[in-house]
């Protein structure tokens, strides 16, 4: 590990001094590599008077000092908090150094994102005060630690971020002051461990595969599962039901890693990437390598066949049941998979949305003793689709660049994203129509009593929110995370007033 301790009082005799030399001590102990910056010898202006920090000159001990910030793993700032923050010394050195190109970028319409270029870096603040630390914490809310912290190197990416605090000084004694640096030297030795602790460095291997799973896609098709299943069934199979809820939940994670590794062309000409386009980026990234992922791919088939294998043991119609989980196979998979391909010629929008709705829908009434063509399991399954499509439509709008250029055929690159917003909002008004309708035939024994209250509502935000992203011009339209959150809750009418309903 490459670790850089930097003391920034403006005295190195100082107390501030004895603690980085006994956080020095510790981690020479622990066997890391350390350089050290002592900013109160640097010859630097304290001052930005550029219009941008990387518009001025760096002199040769700030140019030294950037180069040391590169090649750091671990930084390490001792410094005294003076008047609820950092000294002038230390603040000036950051303004300097902290800029555009070295910490952290600007990127899309306006240069208005960022992304922090110190991701994979960690800090350690150690820092003094004469304010009692629990009065500096919860009454004036550790201002110099949040701007340090969160504001400067959260920004830049560096996670985590540790902090000692000591105080007050003025009044503490030499045994105390003792205490505090057998602490720092203590803190600086256990970087023979690493950054993290056991816990923390097995939540950093989790990290990359959590976000490769994308969690937050999967509570949709669970409830439909869930409505399919109340829909048919007023005492339900619990143990059946759970079995059947683990099957779609393996089958979605392995889709969603084999969706990863087959579209990384895709990702990786993206810069349009958000929470909902753009995949996971934990292969763009390196997070993640190829290979593993393929491995954790087949796993997950493995354990999907193993659940499948069970749950038609405990299914009332094993082999209607068995056809329909081998459609789900292949229809989930076939999204990204060859042969199909199905997202690469124009008819991904249609399998996501029979997926989550039809598929998991008629599955949960199967394995709750309904047939394959139960009315009431097609007829929520109806308006739920034509909800899902919207979203789904528009997620590609985005990614169209990206994926015009490997040849994925969505209908916002066969049609362009003036034409996927129609399709989105005849599907919205499509949606809502059937629903209204449903209410007022009261089919679907009532599912969709008391839904106009709730869908009109939003469908005319949703219909309002598409006009207005419609009318702006293409480059604006590379982020449109707030319009997909509206679109994405829209369909959760479809789910929870017919599963109220009929529960």
């Amino acid at each position: 590990m490459r670790v850089l301790l930097i003391l920034a009082h403006p005295r190195p005799d100082s107390l501030c001094g004895a603690l980085a030399s006994a956080y020095r001590e510790g981690a020479a102990q622990a066997g890391v590599t350390l350089r050290s910056l002592v900013l109160g010898e640097l010859e630097f202006a304290r001052d930005v008077c550029a219009d941008s920090p990387e518009n001025q000159p760096l002199e040769p001990d700030l140019a030294a000092a950037r180069d040391d910030l590169v090649w750091a793993d671990h930084l390490v700032f001792v410094y005294p908090t003076w008047w609820g923050t950092m000294p002038a010394l230390l603040k000036s050195f950051l303004d300097r150094l902290v800029m555009p190109g070295l910490a952290f970028r600007f990127y899309g319409p306006g240069a208005a994102e960022w992304e922090g270029l110190w991701q994979g870096k960690s800090a350690q603040l150690i820092t003094t005060m004469d304010t009692p630390p629990p009065i500096y914490r919860w009454l004036f809310k550790a201002p110099g630690h949040n701007a340090m912290a969160r504001a400067t190197l959260g920004f830049c990416g560096v996670r985590p971020t540790r902090i000692l605090h000591f105080g007050p000084v003025r009044t503490s004694t030499p045994a105390k002051r003792a205490r505090w640096l057998e602490k720092t030297r203590a803190a600086g030795f256990a970087l023979r461990a690493g950054v993290h602790s056991p816990l923390g460095r097995a939540w950093q291997r989790a990290k990359p595969w959590l976000a490769a799973l994308r969690l937050q896609f999967y509570p949709m098709s669970w409830a439909a599962y869930s409505l399919g299943a109340v829909a048919v069934s007023a005492s339900l199979d619990w143990v059946l039901f759970l079995w059947g809820l683990i099957a779609i939940a393996l089958l979605e994670a392995a889709t969603v890693f084999s969706n990863e590794r087959l579209d990384l062309a895709t990702d990786r000409a993206n810069a349009n990437c958000g929470p909902f386009t753009g995949g996971s980026r934990v292969l763009v990234d390196g997070k993640i390598d190829p290979s593993r992922l393929r491995f954790a791919t087949g796993l997950l088939l493995i354990g999907v066949l193993a659940v499948a294998a069970l749950v038609l043991t405990l299914a009332p119609a094993p082999w209607v049941t068995a056809l329909w989980m081998s459609i789900a196979a292949v229809t989930t998979l076939g999204y990204t998979a060859a042969p199909l391909k199905l997202s690469y010629r124009g008819l991904g929008e249609l399998d996501v949305a029979f997926t989550h709705s039809a598929l998991v829908v008629v599955l949960g009434g199967l394995l709750q003793g309904a047939t394959l063509f139960e009315p009431v399991l097609w007829l929520v399954s109806a308006p739920l689709a034509l909800a899902i499509l919207p979203s789904i439509i528009l997620a590609g709008v985005p990614d169209r660049p990206a994926d015009q250029s490997v040849g994925k055929r969505t209908l916002a690159v066969r049609f362009g994203h003036l034409s996927a917003f129609k399709l989105a909002a005849i599907s919205v008004a499509a949606a809502a129509g059937l629903g209204l309708a449903f209410e007022r035939m009261h089919v679907a024994g009532g599912a969709y009593e008391g839904v106009a209250g709730f869908v009109i509502a939003h469908a005319t935000l949703a219909l309002g929110l598409l006009w207005w992203y419609a009318h702006k011009p293409a480059q604006k339209l590379q982020r449109i995370d707030g319009l997909l959150v509206a679109l994405l809750t829209y369909m959760l009418w479809f789910v929870l007033i017919p599963w109220i309903n009929l529960a």
